[in-house]
């Protein structure tokens, strides 16, 4: 059998063969299980758990993708570091999917039974938790899958039934009859955060309740006319005096002919329409309050699917919408309802199901939200306050907990943690606890189930081991590092976790939170399946690889905000990965026979080494620090950079030389440069694109079995040469402004044509000599002449570069007019940039708040800038004259 080629790389970048396997590899060395090693600082961070619904989106391959970018670069770090995995029940939308099956397999939940309906929700999670893994491979995410927690295993399970019981004793946790968002679709009740609202076009109905035994009627509006069947009041404010002389008489509530009181309750807004409202205590919020305060009856007029119920007379059976377009018609022909008056308003409609939510009289269970919100809030004043990125988040944050209200967290579900708590057969008793009473043919739990965020809320701790406060993992791992997340679960997710952790851990969850916006299509609307404009990730990645879309989603937004997917964008993401892919063969085609012992960085130096040698300290430390501040973006453009302009376009091209050359010294010095530069930068580039730069450094002269477990790279003083990195800088800019020129004049590069520099000094005039084999090579003169002390040609292109002015005699070549024009152009630039740094030089502020090295920058730049200046103008009048 032929030995595996393990030194070159195939002509052609293909991201599916580079791909493939490749995880397997890192699975079955254990890189990504966290060893608990005492020698090691820990760094922790637990995985939004995704829902078992579906497929992964691209949101989520977002998030998920920072989390790794994050855990790679931290475990090369040194860390000990534990990414946990999980997926969640998601109890209204799973139950909502599996009934859906059912459906289709022609039955039902009830016929089923809760025992057999469990049964098959398990294995719908079985099936979907498996499709999700399987994304989680093909994106490369460096999950601990040893510690994979789901929101409904024993562990959690427990850590629930604690967290229930013990907010009871305490008196947080209550059962009560209020309204609540009811759901018709679902048949359950919703958190407020749980509900959309969404604008509607709708209508204000106009009605006049007779007096009883009088010829007055009082006006009211409503947009829900189907509600005033369970009218139990009209109420005005106290110091209206238009109905002081009604209030304690009664109104006939037209079509019930029931007589309802006139009450003066200070909630009365008189400015709003006529001065009185309609209460309806068992269908509003406000007028349940009002209710209280009356001791007005609730009589409730909807069944739990929408429909109206036998306390709504002769429309009992009908949809709600239905009954409202019947009742409207009813009022019309009795001359109650007087007038309908477009109204455009906010609905709420259902998170999960869309449907319209109903405000409905229920008895649930809620967690008296106050005292968690007080000490959550105070934390934040602590050393052990949360950070949130971006700042501007933290304000979300408070302005939601400083008006919290209190959470309804019963479901009516099957799916889920179900309510610790039983009622005695006979007597109705209530019983609270983590076990069953011992004579629990007595008893009856009760049938509904906890908020999926209830169970969510203590994902932090309880995928640790708590309440087992002695667990390892809780005492290693605890708070954890950071969260990422999007911005549009603030109140769904992070505030619940920050509070549930105060209260039972005496801890926040996490140091740092970030939260990141959404993704949108091109033309920034959100992804629908109404739309059609669906992106797949896993379509992506087919196409283009993970590589590809992982970079593209780090680089294409910062934090906070949200970004636009674009096809084209992710191809260019595959253009640089081939870009790296061909650089990377072209090297490791001439380090043919090189090993790692061979790497000697003692030799001489070339100017392109010591240049790219400093230019890898600098994106060293530039990359380590935008990762470690969430500066994803701007991590990838230096590491584009260097990469692409750097290495590749100059570096790579500049060690031909000595390569194809006789010198085999200055070859071995070349091909170390090469060697370690490249290693170097798969190791930084390696959180951002895994599967590429561990193929390319499995190939390269190198140590260890793995890249995800290789050193992270660390700037080392002795290869940090600001001198060669100013010559370097100047080299470049002259190669590139004659390539400019000769591109102006369509003189190609393979015609030889006189260069001439004029060096501003001797010393610049020897490191350009010292440097003339890379001229020579770039440029193709004819002639090289560099001097201090040239006489500019007449008919000659110029330019002027920092340190150096450049001719190129291209007579018969020239349009002088264009070349007047051009030069007058480049004065304008120098003109604006010395104004604009003077300016800057002026204002007694900047130079006061400055750091000192900036402002020696910027007056580093005036001089720069007024040299130039001087050079363009001398050059004009030259022309000119």
């Amino acid at each position: 059998m032929q030995e595996k080629d393990t030194t070159t790389l195939p002509p052609k970048y293909d991201p599916q063969a580079v791909e493939k396997d490749r995880y397997k590899f890192w699975l079955d060395g254990k890189y990504f299980e966290a060893t608990g090693d005492p020698e090691k600082e820990p760094f922790s961070i637990v995985i939004p758990p995704p829902n078992v619904t579906g497929r992964l989106h691209l949101g989520h391959a977002w998030d998920t993708t920072m989390q790794d970018t994050i855990s790679r670069m931290k475990r090369m770090q040194g860390y000990d570091v534990l990414w946990l995995p999980g997926m969640d029940h998601a109890g209204i939308a799973t139950q909502a999917k599996v009934e859906a099956r059912l459906k289709e397999e022609g039955t039902n939940r009830y016929e089923l039974g809760r025992e057999k309906f469990l049964e098959k929700s398990w294995d719908w999670k079985e099936e979907y938790a498996d499709f999700i893994r399987s994304q989680w491979e093909k994106l490369g995410l460096g999950l601990d899958y040893s510690r994979e927690r789901f929101t409904l295993d024993e562990g959690l399970s427990d850590a629930v039934k604690e967290v229930f019981v013990s907010l009871y004793e305490k008196g947080l946790i209550y059962r009560g009859e209020y309204i609540i968002n009811w759901d018709p679709q679902t048949k359950t009740a919703l958190s407020d955060i749980e509900v959309i609202y969404k604008e509607v076009s709708g209508n204000f109905y106009h009605m006049k309740y007779p007096i009883k035994d009088s010829d007055e009627t009082i006006e009211i509006a409503t947009t829900r006319p189907e509600t005033m069947l369970g009218d139990t009041a009209v109420a005005v404010h106290p110091k209206d005096e238009r109905y002081g002389h009604l209030v304690g008489k009664t109104v006939v509530l037209p079509i019930t002919g029931r007589e309802i009181p006139i009450v003066a309750d200070d909630y009365v807004d008189r400015e709003f329409g006529s001065g009185a409202v309609k209460i309806t205590p068992a269908h509003d919020p406000n007028d349940f309050e009002i209710g209280n305060r009356h001791n007005l009856a609730r009589i409730l007029v909807m069944n739990e699917d929408g429909t109206m119920n036998d306390n709504a007379g002769k429309y009992e059976g009908m949809d709600r919408f239905e009954c409202r377009k019947q009742i409207v018609n009813d009022l019309q022909d009795m001359g109650v309802l007087f007038k309908i008056e477009e109204h455009v308003h906010q609905v709420g409609h259902s998170e999960r199901s869309g449907a319209v939510v109903e405000p409905y009289l229920s008895t649930q269970w809620f967690v008296k939200m106050q005292p968690l919100a007080d000490e959550a809030l105070a934390m934040q004043h602590t050393d052990e306050r949360i950070n949130f990125v971006p700042k501007r988040f933290e304000q979300t944050y408070f302005n939601w907990m400083e008006n919290i209200r209190d959470w309804c967290i019963s479901r009516q579900l099957w799916w889920g943690h179900r309510i610790p708590a039983w009622y005695h057969k006979e007597t109705n008793e209530l019983y609270v606890g983590k076990e069953a009473p011992s004579d629990i043919e007595n008893w009856e739990q009760d049938e509904d189930v906890l908020d999926t965020w209830f169970s969510s809320a203590l994902w932090p701790f309880s995928t640790l081991g708590w309440p087992n406060e002695e667990s390892e993992d809780l005492k290693r791992y605890f708070p954890t590092d950071v969260l990422i997340t999007g911005y549009d679960i603030i109140f769904f997710w992070v505030a619940r976790m920050i509070f549930q952790s105060k209260e039972f851990t005496g801890q926040r969850p996490f140091k740092d939170v970030l939260l990141h916006g959404l993704i949108r299509d091109e033309q920034g609307r959100k992804f629908s399946k109404s739309l059609g404009n669906g992106v797949d990730p896993m379509d992506v990645i087919d196409k283009y690889g993970a590589d590809s879309l992982r970079y593209f989603l780090l680089t294409g937004s910062s934090p906070g905000q949200d970004m636009r997917f674009y096809w084209e964008k992710v191809e260019s993401t595959w253009n640089f990965a081939n870009k790296i892919w061909n650089a990377s063969r072209f090297s490791l085609m001439n380090m043919e026979g090189f090993t790692y012992e061979d790497i000697d960085l003692t030799g001489e130096l070339s100017l392109a080494d010591k240049w790219i040698l400093t230019r890898l300290n600098e994106t060293i430390e530039q990359v380590t620090r935008n990762t470690t501040k969430y500066e994803f973006g701007e991590a990838g453009r230096h590491l584009h950079n260097f990469i692409w302009d750097e290495l590749c376009d100059w570096y790579i091209e500049m060690a031909k030389l000595p390569l194809y050359g006789e010198d085999d010294a200055a070859k071995k010095t070349t091909r170390s440069v090469l060697a370690y530069v490249l290693d170097q930068t798969m190791r930084l580039l390696h959180p951002y694109m895994p599967f590429i730069t561990e193929e390319i450094w499995q190939k390269l002269p190198h140590q260890g079995e793995s890249i995800t477990v290789a050193a992270w790279p660390s700037v080392r003083t002795d290869f940090h040469d600001e001198q060669a990195a100013e010559e370097m800088k100047r080299l470049v800019s002259i190669i590139k402004a004659v390539r400019n020129i000769r591109a102006e004049v369509d003189t190609p590069m393979s015609k030889q044509v006189s260069l001439l520099i004029q060096a501003s000094d001797e010393t610049i005039a020897k490191e350009l000599e010292a440097n003339r084999g890379y001229i020579e090579r770039f440029c193709n003169p004819s002639e090289l002449v560099i001097a201090t002390n040239l006489t500019a040609p007449e008919k000659a292109m110029t330019a002027v570069v920092t340190g150096a002015e450049i001719f190129l005699p291209l007579e018969g070549l020239i349009d002088f007019d264009k070349e007047i024009a051009r030069l007058e152009k480049e004065l304008d630039k120098w003109t604006n940039e010395v104004e604009r740094v003077e300016k800057k030089l002026s204002n007694q502020g900047f130079i006061a708040k400055a750091p000192e090295a900036v402002v020696e920058e910027e007056k580093s730049k005036q001089k720069d800038y007024l040299d130039k200046q001087a050079k363009v103008k001398a050059r004009l009048e030259e022309l000119k004259g």
